[in-house]
Parts: structure tokens; C-alpha cells; sequence
């Protein structure tokens, strides 16, 4: 009947996200480490699951840059180089840069900032930036990833382009899995981590465009000075 096909493949298609979400998230904990190689048999009898939903989520993993296809071997989580990291922090500075461009040209969103929904929606953003911050501070990276991942969707969701938020946020998945595989080698994260998240978030509700950018130019300049240090050892 078609809607039991359609019911079957909403379930099936929800199953591939729900594996893709929880092995990306293997990744950003560092219990999946780079260069590590598993089967889809081997993830499916893990999560005790049928092939196909694995199988796609793998894929779809792959198709992000986090994971690499062995031929005929399964697949392995892929190994990023300094240079990568510098390409991928670089990206992301042209794709932020270009959104406070769009600020300062009179883009909506801060026309909107007064409105009760957007401003519910900037105080939403500044407490995942609390929490972000509390994180950096007591030296939890797995915590303080979901809150930056959180506080960057949310946020370039404030834009109300969809295509930008996603395309921000893979970029974002793909840093921190980058910046993961070299900050796993410090036992002690506390001091180590940025945390201005509440400064940016403050600065744009302010209107203050460029205060943000030097925040953000901090950002980078922070973890690409900490990379640097840890792959030079």
C-alpha cells in the first residue's frame, strides 16, 4: 500500500539520521578515532539495526568529509592535516564575514532585533553562549561543542536562509572534528578553550558588527595558535 511504503521509508530515512547524528557525535567525543576502520555489518550490529540505514548514514558521512570509503574494506574516519584545519577556518571566516557584510549593508535581521520573537531568539542564542562558556571554562570539550554547534545554527538561522545555516553549520561539524583529533592529546583542557561566545552574541544585538568581527578574528586566531603548537610536538 503506498502509505505503508511512504511510512516505511520516513522510518527508515529517520533511522539513517539518527545513526549519522550519533556517529558524528563518536567523532566529536574522540571515541572514534582518525584512521579508525568499521564495516557497516560491525555498526549495524552495534546499534542493532538492518544494513541499509547504516550503509546510507555512512555514506552520508562520507559525503561531509568526516568519514573516507576503504574499497571493499568499509570505511575509516578521515585524518585532517594542519593544512586543512587553516583551509577550513579560512572558509569560515569568508562565510561569517560575508553575513556581516549583510548586517552592515541593512540586512533585516537587525531591523528586527526589537521584535519580541527575534529578540526571544538572540536570548536563546546568548544562553547556548553561556553554556558554551561555561564549558570552554572548566575544560569540557565534548559539552562545549554541542553548545557552539548549537549557538552557530541558531544564530545563522536568525538570517532565515536555510541554505546558509546548513552549509555554516556542516563547515562548523567538519572544524571541530579537525580541532578534536589534536585537542584529545591534552589531559587538561581548562584555560585551553576559547570562550566569547556571550561577547558575540552581545555584540550583534548591539548592532556592533565590527566588535564581532574582532571576537570571531580571536576566535580563530586562538585555536589556529593552539593546533599550530600541538602538531608542531
Amino acid at each position: 500500500m503506498p502509505g505503508s511504503s511512504g511510512n516505511g521509508a520516513v522510518t527508515r530515512s529517520t533511522l539513517r539520521q539518527q545513526i549519522a547524528d550519533a556517529l558524528r557525535d563518536e567523532v566529536l567525543a574522540g571515541r572514534l578515532q582518525p584512521g579508525q576502520e568499521f564495516t557497516v555489518k560491525e555498526i549495524a550490529e552495534q546499534y542493532g539495526v538492518s544494513a541499509t540505514p547504516v550503509r546510507e548514514a555512512l555514506v552520508d558521512l562520507s559525503a561531509q568529509g568526516l568519514l573516507e570509503a576503504d574499497q571493499h574494506r568499509g570505511f575509516h574516519v578521515h585524518e585532517y592535516s594542519l593544512a586543512d584545519f587553516r583551509g577550513m577556518i579560512e572558509a569560515r571566516s569568508l562565510v561569517t564575514d560575508g553575513m556581516f557584510q549583510a548586517l552592515d549593508a541593512g540586512h533585516p535581521v537587525l531591523q528586527q532585533l526589537d521584535e519580541p520573537r527575534t529578540a526571544a531568539a538572540v536570548a536563546g542564542v546568548r544562553r547556548r553562549g553561556e553554556e558554551a562558556q561555561r564549558a570552554a571554562t572548566a575544560g569540557d570539550l565534548t559539552v562545549l561543542i554541542g553548545y557552539d554547534l548549537r549557538f552557530w545554527r541558531e544564530l545563522s538561522v536568525l538570517f532565515g536562509n536555510p541554505y546558509l545555516a546548513d552549509f555554516l553549520h556542516r563547515l562548523r561539524v567538519q572544524t571541530w572534528v579537525c580541532t578534536v583529533q589534536h585537542l584529545r592529546r591534552l589531559t587538561d583542557l581548562r584555560g585551553s578553550l576559547w570562550s566569547g561566545h556571550p561577547e558575540v552574541a552581545d555584540a550583534l544585538y548591539r548592532r556592533d558588527t565590527g566588535a564581532a568581527r574582532e571576537l570571531l578574528a580571536a576566535y580563530n586566531g586562538h585555536y589556529l595558535t593552539l593546533i599550530e603548537g600541538l602538531t608542531a610536538d
